[in-house]
C-alpha cells in the first residue's frame, strides 16, 4: 500500500520526476500518533482559506493529515520501515567526494583496529615494564604504517593507564613491606591479608617469572668442570685414569648454560626492570645476585688448559669488583641494624655471601696474587663465623625451614669446603687450618646426610640445585684431603663423594629439562616481586585471623623466652 501526499502537501512529486536522475530521501520515522495528538491538540483545524500558501510556515506548522495518512499511522506499530539509499554511479559522483569519502571510511576503520587492539592489550604487567612501558607504545607509534589519530574515547584510557603507573601502589615497597605482606623463611608467600598487584589468577609473561635463583643451575655445572679436573690431575684419583676432554665437556656445557641464563636475566633487566629492582631490595633474594658472579669464578677455576694456559690478573679484579660492592652493602646492614639486621634477614641463602670470599681468595691464590686472597679469606672467615652462629642460634620468633626448602641446610658444607681449599692455596699446603675447616665441612655433610627425611616429601624446584655445588666442593676438597693423606679409606671417600656429586648433577639436570619443556611448571608466578606498596584494605573476618595469628605466636614467644613475663 503507497499512500501519496495530499492535495495541500509541500511536496510536489511531479517536481521530484522531472529531474533527470532519481532521487532517495530517507526521514527518521515518528513515534506511533505523535503527530497526530500534536497536530489535534496544539493546531486544531482553521478555514480553509485561512492558510496562506508560503512555503516557510506550511514546514513550520504541518497542516491536518489526509485520511489516507491517518490510516497509515493507525498501522503504524505493524508497519517496519527500511530506509536505505539508492547506491549512485560511479560517473556521477566527484573525484574530491569520492577521495573524501575513502578517507573518512579508512580513517573509521583504522581508529576502530586501534581501539581494539588498545582493548586487548593487557595493561597489568605496564608497571614492572622498563620506563612503565612507555618504550614499547612509542616503538609500536612509530613503526605503525598508517599513524591515526586514537580515538577520543580511548584517552581515558591512557589517563587511567598513567595513573595506574604513576600511582603509589605500584611504586617500589619498603623492607618492612616485604615482611608485612609476605611470610615463610625465603619471604615467597603471600599473607591472606593481601593482595597482588599482578592477576593472580592466570600465568604471567615468562621473563616475570624468571627469577635470580636461575643462576643456581650454572653453579652447579661449573662446580663439575672443577670436579672432573681435580680428578683428572691429582695424584691420589690417577689411577681411574681420568683424561682432560671430560673437564673440557663440561667446562663447554657451563659456559652455554651461564650464557643462556645471563641472556635471559638480561632481557629481564631491560624489558622488567622495575621487578630486578624488587628483587633486589628483598631481604632474601638479595643473596642470590652473588651467585652469577661467583659461577664466573668457577668458569675461571675450571678453565681447561686447552683452552688457556694462564689467565690474566686483571679478571680476577673484574670478576671480584661486583662482589665486593655486594658485599659493602649487605655486610653493612647487618651490622648497622634496622629491618635488615641479621638477626632479621637470617637464612642459610646468606651463606652465598660467604662462599663468593673464599671462592675469590682461591682464584687468586691459583693466579698467583697475595694480598687480595688473603684480605678475601678474612672477610669471608670473619662472617661466616658470625652467620654460622646466628643460623645455629635461631631466634623463637623465627619460622622453621619447610620441607621445599630442605635442600638449602647444604649450603653449611660449601663455605667450609671451598675455605679448606683456599687456605692450602694460600699457605702452600694443606695444613692444620686446611684440616680443620675440612673437618667442619665433613662433619656437616654427615650429620645432614643420614637425615633421611630431608630428601623427601617436597616438590620439585629450582631450590634443589642447593645440593650440587656444596656436595661438588665437598668433593673437590676429599680429593685434595687424599693427596695428603693417603690410604684406602681417604680414596674410598673421595670416589664415593665425586659419585653422588656427578649423579645429584646429572639427575636435576634432567629434571629440571622434564619440568621445562614437557609439565611447563619449572617458573610459577614469582608472587615475591608483585606485593603493594601499602597494606589494602582488609576485611574484618582477615583482621581477625591475623591478629589471632600475631597473638598466638606472641604466646609462643613469651613461652619460650626464659625468665619472660606477660605484662
Amino acid at each position: 500500500m503507497m499512500a501519496s501526499p495530499g492535495q495541500d502537501s509541500p511536496f510536489n512529486t511531479s517536481a521530484l520526476f522531472a529531474a533527470g536522475h532519481p532521487v532517495s530521501v530517507s526521514l527518521p520515522a515518528s513515534p506511533s500518533r505523535f503527530d497526530v495528538a500534536r497536530t489535534e491538540a496544539e493546531f486544531p483545524p482553521r478555514h480553509p482559506a485561512a492558510i496562506v500558501p508560503d512555503a516557510s510556515r506550511m514546514l513550520s506548522l504541518p497542516p491536518r493529515p489526509s485520511p489516507m495518512v491517518s490510516v497509515v499511522f493507525e498501522h503504524l506499530e505493524e508497519v517496519m520501515f527500511r530506509s536505505q539509499p539508492i547506491p549512485a554511479a560511479a560517473s556521477e559522483l566527484p573525484d574530491a567526494q569520492d577521495s573524501q569519502s575513502q578517507v573518512l571510511h579508512d580513517g573509521s576503520m583504522s581508529g576502530a583496529r586501534m581501539g581494539r587492539s588498545k582493548a586487548r592489550r593487557d595493561t597489568s604487567y605496564d608497571p614492572f615494564k622498563t620506563w612503565s612501558g612507555k618504550l614499547e607504545k612509542q616503538l609500536t607509534t612509530h613503526l605503525r604504517v598508517v599513524r591515526q589519530p586514537p580515538p577520543q574515547e580511548a584517552e581515558p584510557e591512557e589517563d587511567d593507564e598513567d595513573a595506574a603507573t604513576s600511582g603509589r601502589p605500584y611504586s617500589m615497597p619498603r623492607v618492612h613491606r616485604f615482611f608485612a605482606a609476605l611470610e615463610g623463611p625465603e619471604l615467597d608467600k603471600l599473607r591472606s591479608s593481601e593482595e597482588l598487584v599482578l592477576p593472580s589468577d592466570k600465568k604471567w609473561p615468562f621473563l616475570l617469572r624468571f627469577p635470580v635463583s636461575a643462576f643456581g643451575m650454572c653453579l652447579g655445572m661449573s662446580s663439575q668442570a672443577i670436579l672432573w679436573k681435580n680428578i683428572a690431575i691429582s695424584a691420589s684419583t690417577r689411577f681411574l685414569h681420568i683424561t682432560l676432554r671430560t673437564n673440557l665437556v663440561l667446562w663447554c656445557v657451563s659456559v652455554a648454560l651461564m650464557c643462556f641464563v645471563s641472556a635471559l636475566y638480561a632481557c629481564k633487566v631491560i624489558f622488567y626492570f622495575e621487578a630486578v629492582r624488587r628483587e633486589y631490595y628483598h631481604p632474601i633474594r638479595v643473596n642470590f645476585f652473588f651467585a652469577p658472579w661467583i659461577a664466573c669464578l668457577f668458569l675461571a677455576i675450571g678453565v681447561p688448559e686447552m683452552v688457556v694456559a694462564s689467565l690474566p690478573h686483571w679478571l680476577w679484579y673484574v670478576l671480584m669488583a661486583p662482589i665486593v660492592c655486594l658485599e659493602i652493602k649487605i655486610y653493612g646492614q647487618w651490622i648497622s641494624g634496622g629491618q635488615r639486621r641479621l638477626s632479621r634477614v637470617a637464612n642459610p641463602s646468606n651463606h652465598l655471601s660467604i662462599v663468593g670470599n673464599f671462592v675469590g681468595a682461591l682464584l687468586g691464590a691459583i693466579m698467583g696474587l697475595r694480598e687480595g686472597p688473603i684480605f678475601f679469606f678474612a672477610v669471608g672467615l670473619a662472617h661466616y663465623i658470625v652467620l654460622f652462629v646466628t643460623l645455629y642460634q635461631r631466634l623463637p620468633t623465627s619460622e622453621t625451614l619447610p620441607r621445599d626448602l630442605h635442600p638449602v641446610f647444604f649450603l653449611f658444607v660449601a663455605a667450609p669446603s671451598v675455605a679448606c681449599l683456599a687456605w692450602a692455596r694460600i699457605t702452600g699446603e694443606f695444613g692444620y687450618g686446611s684440616r680443620i675447616a675440612y673437618f667442619i665441612a665433613m662433619f656437616l655433610y654427615t650429620s645432614l646426610a643420614v637425615r633421611i627425611n630431608m630428601f623427601r616429601g617436597f616438590r620439585f624446584s629450582l631450590a634443589w640445585w642447593a645440593y650440587t655445588f656444596p656436595m661438588t666442593s665437598a668433593a673437590i676438597a676429599s680429593i685434595r684431603y687424599s693427596s695428603e693423606v693417603k690410604n684406602a679409606f681417604t680414596q674410598a671417600m673421595c670416589i664415593v663423594l665425586s659419585v653422588v656429586a656427578t649423579l645429584t648433577v646429572t639427575a636435576l639436570l634432567l629434571t629440571t629439562l622434564l619440568h621445562a619443556t614437557v609439565h611447563h611448571d619449572l617458573f610459577p608466578n614469582d608472587i615475591s616481586i608483585a606485593i603493594s606498596e601499602r597494606r589494602p584494605k582488609n576485611s574484618p573476618i582477615a583482621e581477625l585471623n591475623e591478629l589471632h595469628a600475631n597473638s598466638k605466636d606472641a604466646d609462643a614467644a613469651c613461652r619460650d623466652l626464659e625468665a619472660a613475663y606477660r605484662p
